[in-house]
């Protein structure tokens, strides 16, 4: 996904891909030493006879073929066909790859609209769905139009190479890319488009974050606003600095902090930045009316179907896999399988954590807290999902499933902002620690020539200098003072203009209707169908007539 990165992975010397010939021995001996060499019984010689050895190795050349070539040595080219030839075949995979994690992350817009819809009232549940629906087309439009060439057109990737650059001690430092707008020219490249892809999911899921903080006052139009001022200038800037070859990157290459800002699948790119555009949000639109008591004590305001809540949760877990191997850009990498394990350790340990500490602080345990917990641990994991260990993805999980419960009870206690379902904890907080996680945790053995750092990402807990820490404490720094300003200049524009917020009469009797026209649950007629009922028994009496304006039938007639 990123240009300026190499493999995060490091060199994995190949297999053989021929375990030694079976001998006929006793059942539970070993045949051969070495670490590929199985336990060969009786059984398995026999089993090994149904298949032919020639059919055996045509499967496995065939499987190499698809993508896994350049684990592949010259000495271990089968059947004439030389690693050049296999290694050729890798890119189409890596094109593979990407179109199927880019509907993974694309599918996490359905988990945040369950979410954010079973966490608000029942009177706002079409007006919430719509917003997640619309941020994605939104998203995908603006940035197809213009953010993607801000991110990437300066990357090098396929000849994108214009950047605006600022000098600074002799150094010029990558601000804004500058070619592929309407992804025209090199933009319809098939490597290109494979990355648009991908990054254009990434954006909608930073741009969806702010519709659960601001659901149920938030007015459409402000709304339509703002998916397309993230999708074009305000996201775009920052994910270039990260991953589009900007300055942060440069941090390690050009002045030796580290390996530059490291974020590997969106933990401040695309985390924070929702978050923090979410907390710009709530302060100029404040919070929904009763939410507040005037002792500034908050009301609990309880979401209308928490198992909606629990089913968008695990829709978001689902497709978070897609979200942090999606980072990898490289089918063929053997480290999306520590990608994926430390994804799924973080969401668990998570989960436990916000579930046992809410158990122990309340005395009952909180289902929509626990699914918080899992998704800061998500969050925070993304950052360096590739560079720790199983056990410090673990400990990651844990922390964050803490801090989640501490910042929102901080959030809405001592800040007094309303936020229906924590976006500002889970993803604007979690987001900035997981960061910070990285120049603790990153163990050094994955990522070598990560944003052209000859090593791989070394945090303090495995030995290494402060280094890292201090470039991803760069990073989450100017996360903050570049999206939190701009946001909340963008809010008070369109509260100025358009207007932010709807009237109290709307939001009293919900967005559904005064906003959309449409209500998210029916429960009864309208009240013109229940008058055309009654005027029809009252009429023909409780037999079905034949036709319109036809006497009834006989009731004893008509069937049941």
């Amino acid at each position: 996904m990123r240009s300026r990165l190499g493999s995060c992975i490091a060199d994995v010397r190949p297999r053989s891909l021929f375990p030694p010939r079976a001998r006929k021995v006793d059942r539970g001996s070993i045949v051969g030493k070495g670490p590929h060499v199985r336990a060969w019984t009786t059984t398995d010689r026999f089993r090994m006879r149904a298949v032919p050895m020639p059919v055996i190795r045509l499967a496995i050349l065939l499987f190499l073929l698809l993508g896994f070539g350049d684990s592949v040595s010259a000495k271990d080219a089968v059947g004439g066909v030389s690693a050049a030839k296999v290694a050729a075949t890798t890119p189409n995979m890596d094109l593979v790859w990407a179109l199927l994690a880019g509907p993974l992350v694309m599918f996490m817009q359905a988990g945040f609209a369950l979410l954010e819809t079973g966490l608000t009232r029942a009177k706002n549940a079409a007006n919430t769905m719509a917003m997640n629906l619309t941020m994605y087309a939104l998203a995908v439009l603006g940035f197809w139009a213009l953010g993607f060439a801000f991110q990437m057109g300066g990357s090098g990737l396929d000849g994108f190479g214009s950047m605006i650059g600022l000098p600074f001690l002799g150094r010029s430092l990558g601000v804004c890319g500058l070619q592929g707008f309407l992804l025209a020219g090199k933009g319809d490249e098939p490597s290109v488009l494979a990355l648009f892809l991908l990054q254009a999911v990434f954006l909608a899921t930073a741009a969806t974050i702010p519709t659960g903080a601001l659901a149920e006052r938030w007015r459409f139009a402000s709304f339509v606003g703002f998916g397309l001022f993230i999708s074009m200038f305000l996201y775009p800037v920052y994910a270039c600095w990260v991953w589009g070859g900007g300055w942060l990157a440069d941090l390690g290459a050009s002045f030796g902090i580290g390996n530059g800002h490291v974020d590997f699948a969106g933990a401040s790119v695309v985390h924070m930045t929702g978050g923090l555009s979410a907390l710009a949000g709530a302060i100029v639109l404040g919070p929904r009316i009763g939410k507040f008591r005037r002792d500034r004590t908050a009301r609990a305001i309880p979401g209308h179907n928490v198992p909606m809540v629990a089913l968008g949760t695990f829709v978001l877990a689902f497709g978070w896999f897609g979200f942090n191997c999606g980072g990898a850009f490289r089918a063929h990498d053997v480290g999306l399988a520590r990608v994926a394990v430390s994804t799924m350790l973080a969401t668990a340990s998570g989960c436990c954590s916000a579930l046992v500490a809410m158990w122990l602080i309340y005395g009952k345990p909180d289902p929509t807290m626990a699914c918080n917990g899992l998704l800061a641990g998500a969050v925070a994991i993304s950052a360096g999902c590739a560079f720790v260990t199983p056990l410090s993805a673990v400990v990651i999980g844990l922390m964050a499933g803490l801090l989640v419960i501490g910042s929102i009870l901080f959030v809405e206690r001592v800040l007094c902002l309303d936020d229906p379902v924590g976006a500002v904890s889970v993803h604007g907080v979690g987001g900035a620690f997981g960061c910070l996680c990285v120049g603790l945790f990153a163990d050094g053995r994955h990522g070598k020539g990560w944003n052209g750092v000859s090593g791989g990402p070394l945090g303090l807990f495995h030995g290494g200098d402060t280094g890292q820490l201090l470039a991803n404490m760069i990073g989450v720094a100017v996360n903050i003072l570049w999206v939190f300003p701009v946001a909340w200049l963008f809010f008070k524009v369109m509260d100025w203009t358009l207007g932010n917020r709807v009237s109290a009469q709307a939001e009293i009797v919900g967005l559904d209707v005064a906003e959309m026209g449409v209500a998210g649950y029916v429960q009864e007629d309208p009240i013109e169908v229940q008058r055309a009922g009654l005027e029809h028994l009252a009429e023909h009496g409780p037999g079905v007539p034949r036709k319109v304006g036809a006497p009834a039938a006989d009731e004893s007639r008509s069937r049941p």
